[in-house]
C-alpha cells in the first residue's frame, strides 16, 4: 500500500512540477504577503520616526510678538520660520506646496490683548488632507501647554493658586507590554501567512482531478492495481506539500521580517523564538492537508475544469468567515477558537506574539482542528470514488 500510495504521490507532483508558470506565480504569493507586512510596518516606524529625524518647520506670521512661544516651539524640535504677512489665498497655496506643516499667524492686536490678559488670537493654518497630521499635534500640543502655563502665572499673580482650576487630577497607568499591544496590530497581520494553505493547493487539486477527467487520464489511473484509499491518499498529499511548503516559506520569512524590523520604536515588539515559530509550522502542516482533502473531495464531484475552478474559488473563502466574525465582534480570546480550522491558527499566532507561555493544548488543539477533518474528507472521498457516476460526474 506504502508503495502504491508513494507511485500516486511522485506521478501527481511530476505532474504538477511541470507547469512552471504556475509554481511561479504561486512562488510569488508566498513571498508577496510577508513582504507587504514589512513595508506595512516599516512605514508606520518611518512616520513615527520622521519627526525627531527631520524636526518640524512651522511658519510663522508675526512672531517677534510671541519670543516666549518661539522659544517653546524650538524646545520641542520645531524649527521657526519667521513668514512675512500673507493673504489667506496665500496661506492656502503654501500648505498646499506642502513646504511646512502648518502656518501660525498671530493677530494684530495680539501683543495689546496679551498685556491686558485678555484672549490673544493666534491662527493655525493646516490641510487636513496631508500626511502631517501627527506633526501638526504636536504644534497645538505646544500652544496648548503654553497657554495653560500663562493662565498659571496670572493666578498666581493675583494671589490665586492654579490648582484651584483642576479639582481633580487623573493619573493614568498602562499596565499593557509591547507584546500585549503589539497583539492585536501584528496578529492581525499574521493571518494573511496562512493563506497559501488554501491558494497554493486549488490549482493541483482541480488539475489532479477535473483536469485528469476532461484529459481522460483519471480512468487509466482507476485501472491500475490500487485502491481508491491510495489513489486518493496520493493525490492529496501531493496537493497539500505545496502548501505546506508555501506556509512554511511565508511564516518563516515573516519571522524573519519582525525580528529585523525596529518594531520598538512604534510602541510593539516581537518575542517569538525560532523554537516557537517552527512549532507553529508543524502544527500549521495539517491546515493545508484540510485544503487539499476539502479540494480533492469537491473538484472530483465537478462535471468540468471550470466548474471545479467556479466551486473552489467560493470555497476558498469560507474558512475566513470565522475569523472575520470574531474580528468585527472583537471577541476575546476563548478555548472553543483552537477547534475552528483556520481561526485556530490565526488565534495562536495572536497569543503567541503577546508573549508568555501558552501552553501546549492550543498547539494540540490546532493541530488537530484541521487534522481531523482532513482524514474524515479523505476517507469520504475514498469511498465516493468506488463509483462510477462520482468518478465520470455522470
Amino acid at each position: 500500500m506504502k508503495s502504491k500510495l508513494w507511485i500516486v504521490l511522485r506521478k501527481e507532483l511530476r505532474e504538477t512540477l511541470r507547469d512552471r508558470r504556475t509554481l511561479g506565480m504561486l512562488a510569488l504569493v508566498s513571498l508577496l504577503y510577508p513582504l507587504m507586512i514589512g513595508l506595512i510596518l516599516h512605514q508606520l516606524i518611518d512616520k513615527s520616526t520622521k519627526t525627531e529625524r527631520e524636526g518640524i518647520e512651522l511658519a510663522v506670521i508675526g512672531a517677534a510678538k510671541a519670543p516666549t512661544l518661539m522659544a517653546q516651539l524650538g524646545q520641542k524640535n520645531i524649527t521657526i520660520k519667521d513668514t512675512a504677512p500673507m493673504e489667506d489665498d496665500a496661506i492656502g497655496q503654501l500648505l498646499h506646496a506642502k513646504k511646512t506643516v502648518a502656518v501660525l499667524r498671530l493677530s494684530d492686536d495680539f501683543v495689546e490683548n496679551y498685556q491686558a490678559m485678555r484672549p490673544a488670537r493666534v491662527e493655525v493654518w493646516f490641510d487636513s488632507a496631508s500626511e502631517n497630521g501627527a506633526q501638526r499635534r504636536e504644534v497645538e500640543e505646544v500652544l496648548d501647554a503654553y497657554s495653560r502655563n500663562v493662565a498659571s502665572a496670572r493666578l498666581l499673580a493675583h494671589g490665586v493658586s492654579p490648582a484651584a482650576l483642576a479639582p481633580v487630577v487623573v493619573q493614568r497607568y498602562d499596565t499593557g507590554t509591547n507584546a500585549s499591544r503589539s497583539a492585536t496590530l501584528i496578529g492581525g497581520l499574521l493571518g494573511l501567512l496562512f493563506l497559501p494553505a488554501f491558494i497554493m493547493t486549488m490549482s493541483g487539486a482541480v488539475d489532479s482531478t477535473a483536469g485528469e477527467r476532461e484529459r481522460r487520464s483519471l480512468e487509466v489511473l482507476m485501472a491500475q492495481p490500487a485502491t481508491t484509499w491510495e489513489l486518493i491518499g496520493g493525490k492529496i498529499l501531493a496537493v497539500s506539500l505545496l502548501g505546506v511548503v508555501g506556509v512554511t516559506v511565508e511564516l518563516l520569512l515573516g519571522h524573519v521580517v519582525l525580528k529585523w524590523l525596529p518594531l520598538e520604536e512604534i510602541g510593539l515588539s516581537w518575542s517569538v523564538g525560532w523554537g516557537q515559530m517552527l512549532l507553529v509550522c508543524l502544527v500549521t502542516a495539517p491546515l493545508s492537508l484540510l485544503a487539499s482533502a476539502l479540494y480533492v473531495t469537491l473538484a472530483m464531484n465537478a462535471k468540468t475544469f471550470k466548474e471545479a475552478q467556479t466551486i473552489l474559488s467560493i470555497v476558498m473563502l469560507v474558512p475566513f468567515i470565522p475569523s472575520l466574525v470574531v474580528s468585527f465582534m472583537d471577541l476575546k480570546t476563548a478555548q472553543w477558537m483552537y477547534l475552528v480550522p483556520m481561526l485556530s491558527n490565526q488565534t495562536l499566532a495572536k497569543e503567541l506574539s503577546k508573549g508568555g507561555d501558552i501552553g501546549s493544548l492550543p498547539f494540540l488543539l490546532t493541530f488537530l482542528c484541521s487534522a481531523i477533518p482532513a482524514l474524515l474528507l479523505a476517507a469520504f472521498a475514498s469511498w465516493r470514488m468506488k463509483t462510477e457516476r462520482y468518478v465520470l460526474a455522470v
